[in-house]
């Protein structure tokens, strides 16, 4: 009876009708929900426009209403907070969750697996397509969220994604989305996927386009899809000399922090970052108050005693407040700073390192930050342990410095988890005999950053359904 009222009550916290295959869906979800004990874990696969985040949103007020408890995580900032807002509730890192801060170790990850003091309660991860389960800074993240979730009684696990957008960075799968990868967790997997496009989705170019991207990839005679504009007033092409009024009016119109260039490396988001600042915002100065920054990479010195966020995360967007000195050590260059963290709404102080600004890198390559490593050892050379020297390095101001990126534009795999509601799309300058799979997948996952219209940047004719009418 209470499973009844239940799904009755699910179908009532959905914004629509749910099509056939969103019922089949939150049949099964439901039935996980109720019935599922030990290493049971529902692997919810959706494309965009199917409807995934709608019947989360509408599982989590529901869960909620029937006294049930649930945490929802997601693996970045933004990701989270795009989470929470559409499930109404609020959603943490999956790191700030699962991991606490550690005294020295030789291995200096800093965090270990904290015990999980839940009991009786779904966790539901989104983008679980950005969970790698490779060793990172932290340790094998799919792997300690398994271990995390399943080490107390009465918990179980959706993980919620979309098997087409990009896999996590340097893997050719997408571990926490494959039924198969799970199952030697020793884990037993209820996976579905959610493949029909909603009928409201349809009206969006956005969507439409990113569905006939989709499709493509899974066709056997496998050819350029052609991007449809006309009918659509959510997408649009565009040449570069319109850029620069575009960006203005969405500046403009919704803000810097709500607009992204996405493009296909570091070296042309630089050219665009530059360009941003040279000729929209007008700023001479390499940093200036107001200035958006990407963190490059995981940094957990400077957010160590701040409650909200543990640690700062590789694609955190931060906002320069004041940039009250410059610094020259070691080599390289530094500015102490104010920032706020805009996904977290906190402001720290904090020092930055000025040289990966230009770099065309995601972040300091190894070669430099090992010189960087070694000459900020010299400093301790009266330490008489190496394991100690080694320690005060790691507690170093100047070697914990933000390693940062500006963040108006950046590549696909920084923005993968976010979301704006104007996205820029350079594909760059990539022939249609070089056109992959690959290719798509990205393009695809581009696309899906955008929420409320789409700009795409001297887009190659090959890829327009009527390219001289669009133009």
């Amino acid at each position: 009876m209470i499973k009844e009222d239940f799904i009755n009550k699910l179908s009532q916290n959905l914004s629509y009708t749910p099509t056939e295959e969103q019922a089949l869906v939150m049949a099964k979800l439901v039935t996980f929900v109720f019935r599922a004990t030990g290493r049971d874990v529902f692997l919810l696969k959706g494309y965009a426009g199917t409807g995934k985040s709608s019947l989360v949103g509408a599982l989590v007020k529901t869960l909620s209403q029937f006294s049930m408890k649930s945490v929802l995580l997601a693996p970045t900032g933004r990701a989270a907070k795009v989470f929470g807002l559409y499930a109404n509730t609020p959603a943490y890192t999956i790191h700030k969750k699962i991991y606490r801060q550690k005294s020295f170790s030789p291995d200096m990850t800093g965090f270990t697996l904290t015990d999980n003091r839940h009991k009786q309660t779904l966790f539901i991860v989104d983008e679980a397509s950005m969970i790698a389960d490779s060793a990172d800074s932290t340790g094998h993240l799919l792997s300690d969220l398994i271990e995390y979730v399943y080490s107390s009684p009465g918990c179980k696990l959706i993980l919620i994604g979309d098997t087409a957008q990009l896999p996590p960075v340097g893997q050719y799968n997408t571990p926490a989305l494959d039924a198969l990868s799970l199952s030697e967790y020793n884990l037993r997997v209820t996976e579905v996927t959610l493949t029909e496009v909603i009928r409201q989705s349809l009206t969006s170019g956005i969507l439409y386009n990113a569905t006939k991207l989709r499709k493509a990839m899974s066709d056997e005679d496998f050819s350029t899809p052609k991007i449809e504009l006309q009918g659509f007033p959510d997408i649009k092409s565009i040449t570069g000399a319109e850029l620069i009024e575009e960006l203005e009016s969405s500046y403009s119109r919704t803000g810097k922090d709500e607009t992204i260039i996405i493009t296909r490396s570091n070296k042309r988001a630089n050219l665009f970052n530059d360009g941003v600042r040279a000729r929209i915002l007008y700023r001479e100065a390499e940093l200036e108050s107001g200035d958006l920054l990407m963190i490059a990479k995981n940094n957990y010195f400077w957010g160590e005693k701040i409650e909200q966020i543990d640690f700062i995360a590789n694609g955190d967007v931060a906002q320069v407040l004041r940039v009250r000195g410059y610094n020259e050590m070691y080599g390289f260059r530094f500015a102490d700073v104010t920032l706020r963290l805009i996904d977290y709404d906190v402001d720290i102080d904090a020092k930055i390192m000025l040289d990966t600004l230009h770099l065309e890198h995601p972040s300091l390559p190894a070669e430099l930050n090992n010189q960087f490593f070694t000459k900020v050892m010299e400093d301790y050379a009266d330490v008489r342990t190496k394991r100690e020297r080694i320690k005060r390095v790691k507690l170093d101001k100047w070697f914990n410095a933000l390693q940062v990126k500006y963040a108006y534009a950046v590549t696909c795999h920084k923005a993968q988890g976010g979301q704006w509601q104007n996205v820029f799309i350079d594909m760059g300058n990539i022939s249609e005999e070089s056109v992959s799979i690959d290719f798509f997948r990205w393009l695809y996952t581009a696309f899906t950053r955008a929420t409320d219209k789409l700009y795409l940047i001297n887009t190659p004719k090959y890829f327009l359904s009527n390219p001289d009418d669009d133009l």
